[in-house]
């Protein structure tokens, strides 16, 4: 496995001017491994890699993992609906030094799932770099079926996990049931976390983590150790923030936030635009609780490590 944790997918905050802001990025880098976070995932859909241009991946991606320095396995959305450029990207973001690639099922083409199942064998066969396959059919409109997930688990090496989106839970019991030694199952959407982790799942690739890592990943750690029943009080405690990063489309209300707290500016890439201010509020009132807890959270670490003599 990669990891076993909790996994933000990283937005990819801009400049007013549509830039990718570096030094916003390498913060919330820094920020997140500080929190605890597991592994960074860039370059998924709340990376807003379908509007970012093969130039801006490849800077995007040098700038990740010269930035991470291995503190944390890296790990880069490659896929798309296109296997040609699916191919070109994997290659490139392996031989750039990411530790694992996120392939998503191809999305507008509705592949059958044996056609799925030959795109992820093609990149697999041009690098050996690990891959975590991402089913999401809310934005795809493909859905992997139980049967082709676990045939490539058990028959290609190099894939090693799946992020689950598709909210199917009998779906997800079965892959955990079915999976061989090794691969890992995530996640793909934060309110399913607890359901995941009670069936003996390995944690999440996150969206609401951009805000709350430390909360995320202290709620995945408790689920891992078995401590179902104070992971569910922190996932009850987080529900409002978690529903709240979906009142608009993924990473419109996230970047929103983030904005607020001054981590990163709003801007987004066309056809995305950013919440309405009624919208931030509520968005805002929502993440009031959690935000407050990952505040507390955060001094309390950095109490602990002035106390133990230990940098933060």
């Amino acid at each position: 496995m990669l990891f076993k944790g909790s996994a933000p997918a990283l937005i990819t905050p801009f400049t007013q001017e549509g830039h990718i802001d570096e030094a916003a990025f390498c913060a919330l880098i820094d920020h997140q491994i500080a929190s605890g976070s597991s592994a960074l995932v860039v370059l998924g859909t709340t990376g807003e890699n379908a509007t970012i241009a093969p130039i801006e991946r490849t800077k995007l991606v040098t700038l990740s993992v010269e930035h991470v320095n291995r503190r944390v396995p890296l790990i880069v959305g490659t896929g798309n609906n296109s296997t040609e450029e699916s191919i070109r990207f994997s290659v490139e973001a392996s031989q750039l030094g990411a530790d694992g690639l996120l392939i998503v099922g191809p999305y507008y083409n509705k592949p059958p799932q044996r056609g799925f199942q030959a795109h992820v064998e093609a990149i697999a066969h041009v690098t050996s770099c690990p891959i975590i396959l991402y089913n999401v059919p809310s934005r795809t409109g493909f859905d992997a079926t139980t049967e082709c997930i676990l045939e490539l688990a058990h028959e290609v090496p190099s894939v090693i996990g799946v992020k689950e989106a598709s909210g199917d839970l009998a779906k997800i019991a079965d892959i955990i049931k079915g999976r061989p030694d090794g691969f890992a199952v995530y996640s793909g959407d934060d309110e399913w976390t607890l359901f995941f982790l009670a069936l003996g799942g390995d944690g999440v690739i996150s969206v609401v983590g951009n805000v709350l890592p430390g909360l995320m990943s202290h709620l995945v750690k408790l689920g891992l150790e078995g401590n179902i029943k104070e992971a569910a009080d922190l996932h009850y405690s987080l529900l409002f923030a978690m529903r709240a990063c979906f009142l608009d489309t993924n990473p419109i209300p996230v970047k929103a936030v983030l904005s607020r707290l001054g981590q990163a500016l709003p801007y987004l890439r066309l056809p995305l635009v950013e919440m309405t201010k009624e919208q931030e509020e509520m968005v805002m009132s929502d993440f009031s609780d959690a935000l407050q807890m990952e505040r507390a959270l955060h001094q309390n670490h950095l109490a602990h490590s002035y106390d133990s003599g230990t940098d933060s």
